[in-house]
């Protein structure tokens, strides 16, 4: 089995890319953005479309993608996974629904940019399927969907199947039914953010890459190569913010871990079903996610070990044994049929936490700095609309994007630690205590209520 090496989609690919050039000395930029990973190369994208004339410049510590753009699950949702009441409590329901309807736009928006720009990032227009297969986990199911229907998703984009349909389509072990939301895609995610990478460099944005910035401040941004003056800095490090100085408490660096499995031939397909390539995941509070690849592997993600203390990151996308042994547990939990196959690849990499578990949208008009991120897993369709919104932002204009509820919102910071480290770490220890429970039967546990009063989640 091979770990690390950033992700196993970059071995679909080949391997590791060759790097760009770092930067070369002290330089200037009308933009620089800070991070090649979706939410910076959006930005960069949609700011060279609207205004041709800036010179855009984009930092990288690694090379783009390197980051979990490049390693996610592959999910293009749009969906909404975040506390709506608690951005409803800034300007009431009907900007929530604006947001709803914002992000349900941005997979046609990707699919439409990857086939204007000839990126084959072995997209497929797909559903999603979130199983129940116990009580507890079928109530939740349906809270979800009334939940989802009453801030503003149409009722034939989400709804509940029963166990019959779910089976139908996906036959794991135990379903009794699921939640099926319409409209979303499957994608191969580091061929996706490599292509954004050059499409931008295309239109005239420059990246450098092996370039580790060491400071940001208005005009200015400080790197291990060099100074950059600027007239605006966008700070697009996501699940790396916490390694800048003075953003160690901003946004925890959460792991998610992911394995896939070897080809499955034809017989084990036969038994699983799984023929529209839906996107598979499940109701337990410690969920994983799942897709079934262009060449026919199952890969299977989750949190594994969920945080290591002091905010520190992962080595490359290596994952510790333990983890390895949990997902391959969730695997043949799922799909007995894969049992027998062999797991190829194992990685896993960080993503942005806000201390309220919602995603934020910034921009300070004096000081000419912005941000996006906090996305806690659905970034890959999320960081599309930030890069909207910023660039809005960016220019000045005053459109619908800018008055969303998420833009400008005021986050207060995680705890020092050890405070972080015991919270989160004992928010998934109640959540795991809460699956064990409710698999034994008896229904829904409020075990995963306490976990989530720990953190505020």
């Amino acid at each position: 089995m091979r770990n690390g090496d950033v992700s196993f989609w970059y071995a679909d690919m080949g391997g590791l890319p060759a790097r760009r050039p770092a930067l070369a000395g002290d330089a200037t930029a009308d933009v620089c953005i800070v991070g090649a990973g979706y939410t910076g190369l959006w930005t960069a994208w949609y700011l060279k479309r609207e205004a041709p004339a800036l010179d855009i410049l984009v930092l990288e510590r690694e090379f783009a993608g390197f980051g979990a753009s490049g390693r996610n699950g592959g999910w293009l949702t749009g969906g909404f996974s975040w506390n709506h009441a608690r951005y409803a409590a800034r300007g009431g329901p009907e900007p929530v629904r604006a947001l709803v309807r914002a992000l349900l736009g941005c997979v046609d928006e990707i699919v439409a940019f990857a086939e204007a720009e000839g990126i084959d990032a072995d997209i497929l227009r797909t559903e999603e399927v979130m199983v129940a297969v116990n009580d507890g986990q079928l109530a939740r199911a349906r809270a979800e969907v009334a939940n989802r229907q009453s801030w503003g998703v149409p009722e034939d984009r989400v709804r509940l199947i029963g166990a019959a349909e779910a089976r139908g389509r996906i036959d794991a072990p135990g379903v009794r039914g699921a939640m099926l939301v319409e409209g979303m895609a499957r994608i191969q995610p580091a061929k996706l953010v490599r292509g954004l990478a050059a499409a931008c460099e295309r239109a005239g944005v420059r990246i450098a890459e092996g370039t580790t910035v060491t400071a940001i401040a208005p005009g200015r941004v400080t790197t291990d190569c060099g100074t950059v003056r600027c007239g605006t800095v966008i700070r697009a490090t996501e699940g790396f913010t916490a390694g800048l100085p003075g953003l160690r408490r901003d946004w925890l660096p959460l792991n998610s871990a992911q394995i896939v499995t070897e080809p499955l031939p034809d017989a084990a397909w036969a038994r699983i079903g799984w023929q529209r390539h839906e996107l598979f995941g499940d109701f337990a509070h410690a969920y994983c996610y799942c897709q079934r690849t262009r060449d026919g592997r199952i890969a299977v993600g989750a949190r594994g070990v969920p945080y290591r203390y002091g905010s520190v990151t992962d080595r490359a996308g290596q994952a510790d044994a333990e983890t390895v042994r949990r997902l391959a547990a969730i695997l043949h939990r799922h799909f007995p049929a894969a049992r027998d196959a062999r797991i190829d690849h194992a990685w896993c990499g960080v993503l942005g936490v806000p201390r309220d578990w919602c995603a934020t949208v910034g921009f300070d008009a004096r000081t000419r700095i912005g941000f996006a991120g906090g996305y806690v897993g659905v970034g890959v369709s999320t960081s599309n609309l930030a890069g909207r919104t910023l660039t809005d932002l960016v220019l000045g204009r005053d459109t619908g994007l800018v008055q969303l509820p998420w833009v400008n919102r005021s986050v207060r910071r995680w705890e020092p630690e050890p405070l972080r480290w015991l919270g989160v770490r004992g928010m998934y220890a109640l959540y795991a205590a809460a699956d064990r429970a409710e698999a034994r039967g008896g229904g829904p546990s409020r075990l995963a209520a306490w976990g989530n009063r720990l953190t505020g989640r």
